[in-house]
């Protein structure tokens, strides 16, 4: 192979590789560019993945299972690369083409100092004639690992992570031989592990997230794909180049074609890749400097400052009233608490929150005086006004579920799933009925913040012009633009991001909006474990993480519930009207401290430490969650069944402690061992502390030693 062009993006170095066939690509630690030393291989692999109908599938027992390396990948050859250079960011466009004229176009930018690359792809018709696409990757990394020519054996890993309601952000690891991403004796059959998910639930499965690590040379590449609805990633192997791949899901796949006339051009959903040389867990986190920039761009003060904000549905379970709102009020009074979120319910008739929602006529049996009376309250208790919709879905209680015309239909009925339909969000009667029902209404009560929640799935797609997966791409394309649309006359508008808890935990979503829920594991014991998770895969500064507090809670649930929180963004839900005063100075404790942290929560990085955790719903061990900035440190503490335990890293100094005293939780520390005596199971603490040292902590093992 021959070398086009070497770019240096701050610690990455990228480098480009004209073969026989078409273009490859690979990026490493800029520290290691000398040590480049490329697999042995027998087959090249182009950076743009596609397969137009009509052209060969490929060879390799694959077909079916993957359109990789297809005809139209080994017709591409290289036409031109041109940099485009700004005082914010270079961009790299590579330019391939076929015989029939058509362009691909690989498209990777860097925004000056940042850890991420920005990369996606345009296929162009230049024909003369309609083509339709029937798979198109948004990215495609090749020459893994680019430091040996043949791949020891047991060396590389592949890290991904599960995802399932109230139990998101599994990590599961597997070497590439585990997954028979090991050549056979001939290069002959494909090795290939291929997962994602199909529908309008992003993250329901798997996350959109792969990383691969090399154990010898402490190097991982990861990578994301930023789609809103059916994506897929792809490990492939045939020989000593190990490949992934991924974006939307194909045809075989999710469904997915698109037909393009001549001069028309379609573009992949972004994906957003990283390499460093450091582990999974650290790499994971450079990602998230994308979501860095999307909040920063909107620049709300409260979102600057992590609000604290009090959410009503576990204390309503959706059937919130005028006299219930008050009396929360009163109980919240003087407590600090910046955001109110009135949740599902407020419009609900006799069929309830679930099955009446679409009308979004405000009950006026709830609310005989409407909402603006509870809004005024709420106001005037220093708090920003919050409520709950469901935009994209009609109950079938409600009375639009009849306006059949401006559904989603498949196979001539309307898309039902459980008790809801769909709207057609391409349809302007659709988007006017918005404005009027949903956008004008925020403006009309000055609410200033929205949670927007999503509680089914369409699945493969629907009726239309194109393929089910080409139209569940588009509707979700124009939710997406409804959001754009509101926040251009609402700039103002907080929104969170809700999915039944966090089957939208994805980075289209998540740079749409300021915060996301993380989860509806509102009162399980598994809250700090998925908390602790979602580090690697979202900002903690958008992760809203809910303590819900109830009347019969000893002060040991009580900081369990509220410890948890200091993994993220804190909401409060629950008995809040009949709690107790020591309850209250628990959650007052809580609350102050949290203010101490807020920096950390913010801009620190993250390292977890703990026992591989079989059972979410019977955890067992102990979990300390580390969030640090130089030698400053949170560490949120979770025990599940231990009595003592050995803090796995050295602490200088203990600065403040929250839970500890008041649990009778007892600290040994001497100069070099701190270790952690619990009086009882499914305790949390935290503590405020300076790192012994920085850079010999995050070379500690990310496993705790315990008393079993």
């Amino acid at each position: 192979m021959k070398r086009i062009s070497r770019f240096i993006f701050g610690d990455m170095t990228v480098d480009y590789y004209q073969t026989a066939e078409s273009v490859e690509w690979l990026i490493i630690p800029t520290s290691l560019k000398e040590e480049i030393t490329l697999p042995q291989k027998e087959k090249y692999d182009s950076l743009i993945q596609a397969k137009l109908v009509g052209d060969d599938y490929p060879k390799g027992f694959s077909t079916g299972s993957t359109m990789r390396n297809s005809q139209t990948v080994k017709k591409l050859q290289f036409l031109a690369q041109n940099l485009v250079d700004s005082d914010v960011a270079q961009e790299v466009h590579t330019h391939l083409t076929d015989e029939r004229g058509n362009r691909y176009t690989h498209v990777v930018i860097w925004k000056k100092r940042s850890a991420v690359l920005e990369t996606f792809v345009t296929f162009e018709n230049r024909s003369i004639e309609s083509l339709t696409l029937e798979m198109l990757a948004s990215f495609s990394l090749s020459n893994l690992s680019p430091f040996h020519k043949v791949n020891p054996i047991g060396n590389l890993d592949l890290t991904r992570y599960q995802s399932k309601w109230s139990f998101e952000g599994r990590r599961t690891t597997q070497l590439i031989e585990e997954l028979q991403l090991e050549p056979s004796w001939k290069p002959s059959g494909v090795g290939l592990e291929k997962f994602g998910q199909i529908g309008s639930m992003p993250v329901r499965g798997w996350f959109p997230y792969v990383a691969v690590h090399d154990r010898q040379k402490n190097v991982t590449w990861a990578a994301c794909v930023a789609h809103p609805g059916s994506w897929q990633i792809e490990a492939y192997r045939l020989d000593e180049d190990l490949c992934l791949s991924g974006g939307l899901a194909d045809r075989d796949y999710g469904h997915w074609s698109k037909r393009l006339q001549p001069g028309e051009s379609f573009t992949t959903p972004k994906a957003y890749l990283t390499v460093a040389q450091a582990d999974e867990e650290q790499t994971s986190q450079r990602l998230s400097e994308v979501l860095i920039d999307a909040v920063n761009e909107r620049k709300h003060p409260s979102e600057s400052e992590l609000a604290v904000q009090f959410n009503e549905f576990c204390t309503s379970w959706g059937r919130p009233t005028e006299s219930s709102i008050l009396d929360n009020l009163a109980a919240l009074k003087g407590k600090n608490f910046q955001y109110y979120v009135i949740d599902a319910g407020w419009y609900a008739n006799q069929d309830g929150w679930e099955r009446s929602h679409g009308d979004w006529q405000v009950n006026r049996t709830q609310f005989p005086n409407g909402l603006k009376p509870v809004i005024e309250a709420i106001k005037a208790n220093d708090m920003l006004p919050g409520i709950w919709f469901e935009i994209e879905t009609v109950g079938d209680g409600a009375l639009a579920s009849n306006f059949f015309d401006h559904l989603l239909i498949k196979d001539g009925y309307p898309l039902t799933a459980g008790s809801r339909l769909f709207w057609d969000m391409r349809d302007p009667w659709v988007l006017q009925y918005l404005q009027d029902r949903v956008v004008d209404f925020l403006k009309e009560h000055q609410f200033g913040y929205l949670k927007i929640d999503y509680n089914e799935n369409f699945g493969i797609g629907f009726d239309g012009e194109e393929s089910f997966g080409e139209m569940s791409r588009q509707q979700l394309s124009a939710i997406q633009d409804f959001i754009l649309h509101l926040q251009k006359q609402l700039p103002d508008l907080i929104i969170e991001n809700c999915s039944s808890g966090g089957h939208r935990l994805e980075y289209s979503m998540m740079q749409l909006t300021d915060l996301s829920s993380f989860s509806d594991a509102h009162e399980a014991t598994c809250i700090p474990i998925i908390a602790a998770n979602l580090h690697h895969l979202m900002l903690p500064s958008q992760c809203l993480i809910w303590a819900v507090i109830r009347k019969q809670d000893l002060i040991e649930r009580l900081y369990y519930s509220m410890t948890s929180t200091f993994l993220g963004r804190m909401c409060l839900s629950g008995d809040i009207n009949e709690l107790s005063p020591d309850q209250w100075a628990v959650i007052k404790e809580c609350r102050g401290f949290y203010e101490e942290c807020k920096g950390l929560i913010k801009e620190g990085k993250t390292k977890v430490f703990r026992e591989e955790i079989l059972s979410y719903r019977q955890p067992k061990g102990c979990q300390f969650v580390v969030r640090s900035q130089e030698k400053r440190a949170l560490i949120v503490i979770h025990n599940f069944d231990q009595q003592e335990v050995e803090v796995p890293f050295k602490i200088a100094a203990i600065m403040k402690t929250c839970g500890v005293e008041q649990q009778s939780i007892l600290l040994k520390k001497t100069a070099d061992i701190c270790r952690i005596v619990f009086p009882q199971h499914l305790m949390g603490c935290a503590l405020l502390v300076e790192l012994a040292s920085f850079d010999r902590f995050w070379h500690e093992s990310c496993f705790i030693k315990s008393d079993q």
